[in-house]
């Protein structure tokens, strides 16, 4: 479950900061929480436009995807910080990522109410027409005297107040749970399949289904290879190394950009049809389109479903599986959304590998079996490690998996 937490001041020094992250640390087995900063953000004009605020575009995109959001609020005489209330000026007034979103409000403050006045004045404003929140009712968290509640290291220090504070939170992941029900999909629009839509580092010079587009992108962006040496994010490695690493890896990996250009794949060196998603390499740079060109009509829909599932933030991936009539092969797929800077849609990555080993030595190694259930991707009953399957297309912390053998978004698997 993912979460994010808003911090409702634009103080460089805040305890609703450190408050958030408390959480974040001390309750991070059960959900995930990135806290948001709206130190950035200009005041609410509507004669602006919101996009042009990075800070705005990131806390819209990473709203729109989680799964609940938790407020910070501070108390400036009696009500929320102008910095807040700005932040939801600019999200309910040509978009509205809180809508049907589930909130949890919590506060510090110096004295002993806790923000009590800007709680109560927030859930009004998450209430009103263009917000349209779904805020958790009770359960309010009031840290008082905020200054002697942190140690030095940003622990809140009294174990009553930490245990009225997870049981609040506990309350609220259910409260998420009985919401998510609720939630109805954005509609998905019609994909351009066809790469008509050029993005900021699409090559337009070369036909992306040239066959030997790498060759020509290469020589014309003068593309570094061999032993040149590469900064990423947390290391230093030459293309080489880059190459090495990625072949690798024990998945049939593949990327297609927010063009919906099918751009990579890591297992170029290996047979096609030794592979659970077969490609060649003269696919990379070509439309995704032309990679599934020999998918039915009603299967290209469902490549479509995928990407714009993704694109949209309904899910953040999907997971399939592609009936193999070996009983040592569970063929899955995972779809995940990738994100550029600003938390905007930048593509997919797809994973691609036999679960099956994976699922024996987990097994094995630790005693268990699967019991019960049945289902087209049982076992054989020779299995060594397994009566059967649980149902393993189900979907997963709200994240529905794609009808097996349905969703192919980047590979032309389900041709295989």
């Amino acid at each position: 479950m993912k979460f994010v937490g808003i911090v409702g001041s634009n103080a460089e020094q805040s305890y609703n900061r450190m408050l958030l992250e408390f959480i974040r640390c001390h309750f991070k087995t059960k959900f995930e929480l990135e806290l948001l900063e709206i130190d950035e953000v200009p005041m609410f004009n509507q004669d602006q436009d919101w996009k042009e605020s990075f800070q705005l575009r990131l806390i819209y995109n990473k709203i729109t995807r989680a799964d609940g959001v938790i407020i910070a609020t501070p108390e400036h005489n009696h009500t929320i910080t102008a910095a807040l209330k700005s932040v939801l000026e600019w999200m309910s007034f040509e978009v509205h990522p809180f809508e049907n979103k589930p909130i949890m409000i919590v506060g510090a403050s110096y004295y002993d109410q806790g923000t009590s006045r800007a709680q109560v004045h927030l859930r009004k404003i998450l209430d009103a027409p263009g917000v349209n929140a779904y805020t958790l009712p009770g359960n309010e968290f009031l840290l008082g005297k905020a200054k002697e509640a942190f140690d030095d290291k940003g622990n809140i220090t009294n174990e009553g107040t930490i245990k009225f504070l997870e049981s609040c939170l506990d309350n609220f992941i259910k409260y998420v749970e009985v919401v998510s029900k609720l939630k109805k999909p954005k509609p998905i629009a019609p994909e351009d399949l066809d790469c008509n839509h050029p993005i900021s580092t699409t090559v337009t010079e070369v036909d992306p289904d040239d066959p030997e587009w790498v060759e020509k992108v290469a020589e014309i962006t003068g593309a570094v290879s061999g032993d040149t040496y590469v900064k990423l994010d947390h290391g230093i490695l030459t293309v080489d190394q880059i190459n090495m690493f990625l072949k690798s890896m024990p998945f049939e990996l593949t990327y297609a950009d927010d063009n919906n250009q099918f751009l990579y794949y890591n297992n170029a060196h290996q047979d096609p049809d030794t592979m659970y998603a077969k490609r060649v390499p003269s696919q990379s740079g070509s439309r995704m389109s032309t990679v599934h060109a020999s998918l039915p009509a009603n299967r290209m829909k469902n490549v479509e479903w995928v990407i714009g599932t993704l694109r949209n933030g309904n899910q953040e991936y999907v997971r399939t599986l592609i009936p193999n009539p070996n009983p040592a092969v569970l063929n899955t797929h995972n779809y995940q959304a990738m994100y550029y800077d600003d938390g905007s849609y930048a593509g997919i990555n797809e994973i691609v590998f036999n679960f099956k080993p994976w699922l024996d030595w987990y097994l094995q190694t630790t005693g268990q079996r699967l019991v019960g259930g049945s289902g087209p991707f049982a076992p054989a009953a020779s299995a060594p490690s397994a009566d059967a399957t649980s149902g393993a297309s189900s979907s997963d912390g709200g994240h529905a998996s794609a009808p097996a053998a349905e969703a192919d978004a980047t590979s032309g698997a389900s041709s295989h």
